[in-house]
C-alpha cells in the first residue's frame, strides 16, 4: 500500500515540478491536433463525395486508405524525414494520410446511404446534382460524417504522441524522453495528458454529431446533452 501512496506522490510531484512545460506542451499537442484536422478533413471529406459518384474509384480510393494505415507510425514518420526534415511538418503529413481513411469511408457511406426517396423528391423539386448533393445528401449525411471524424481524431491524437521520435511537438517528448530515463512518472503523466486531450476531442464532436441527429429529427437516447442540445434549438426556432 505504501508503494502505490509513493507512486501517485510521484505523480503529484512531478506535475506539480514541471507543470508549465506540461501546460505548454498540452497546448502543442492541440495545436497539433487541430492544424492535422484542418487539412485532414476538407481533403478527405472531398474524396468521399467524389468517389460516391464512381464505385471503381471508391475501391481504389479506400484501399489506398486502408494500406496507409497498415503502415507503422515509426516507420511513415522515418521515411518522411529525409524529404521533410525532422519537426512538424512529416508529422502532420504523416497524421493526415493516417486519419483519411476513417472520414473518406464514412463520408461515402453518409451520401450513399441516404434515402432515394429524398433524391427523387430534390429532383421533382427541380434540383440539379449540386444542389442535391449540398441541400438534400450532405445534411442527412453530416452525422455519418461526424462519427468518422471522432474515430480519425482520436487516432491522431494517440499517433501525434509518436511524432516526438522525429522531432514533432506535444506530449510525446514527455514519454520518449521518460522512456530514455526511465522516468515513470514522466511517461505516465504525459499518457493520462494525452488520454485526456483525446477523450475531450471525442465528447466535442460527440456533441456535435448528437445535435446533427436531433437536426435531422432522428430519436435519441434521452441523455443530459440530447436535452440541452434539443433546448437549445428550440429556444432559437
Amino acid at each position: 500500500m505504501s508503494g502505490v501512496v509513493s507512486f501517485f506522490d510521484s505523480l503529484v510531484q512531478f506535475t506539480a515540478d514541471n507543470s508549465d512545460r506540461l501546460l505548454r506542451l498540452f497546448g502543442e499537442h492541440i495545436i497539433l491536433a487541430v492544424e492535422t484536422l484542418v487539412i485532414a478533413l476538407p481533403i478527405a471529406i472531398v474524396l468521399g463525395i467524389a468517389i460516391s459518384y464512381n464505385e471503381r474509384a471508391a475501391t481504389v480510393v479506400l484501399w489506398i486508405a486502408s494500406i496507409l494505415l497498415t503502415i507503422p507510425s515509426i516507420a511513415f514518420f522515418g521515411m518522411l524525414v529525409p524529404i521533410l526534415g525532422i519537426g512538424t511538418p512529416p508529422v502532420i503529413v504523416a497524421l493526415v494520410a493516417y486519419s483519411q481513411l476513417p472520414v473518406i469511408r464514412n463520408t461515402y457511406l453518409g451520401v450513399t446511404g441516404v434515402d432515394p426517396a429524398a433524391i427523387e423528391a430534390g429532383t421533382g423539386l427541380g434540383m440539379n446534382r449540386f444542389e442535391r448533393l449540398w441541400r438534400v445528401r450532405l445534411p442527412v449525411a453530416l452525422p455519418v460524417v461526424m462519427a468518422g471524424v471522432r474515430n480519425a481524431v482520436v487516432l491522431l491524437v494517440g499517433l501525434a504522441a509518436i511524432g516526438a521520435f522525429i522531432g514533432g511537438p506535444g506530449l510525446g517528448f514527455f514519454i520518449f524522453y521518460g522512456i530514455n530515463q526511465g522516468n515513470t512518472a514522466m511517461i505516465v503523466v504525459a499518457t493520462v495528458l494525452v488520454s485526456v486531450l483525446a477523450l475531450a476531442f471525442d465528447y466535442l464532436f460527440a456533441v456535435t454529431e448528437r445535435g446533427l441527429r436531433l437536426r435531422n429529427g432522428e430519436d435519441l437516447e434521452p441523455t443530459y446533452t440530447t436535452r440541452l442540445l434539443d433546448a437549445i434549438r428550440t429556444q432559437l426556432q
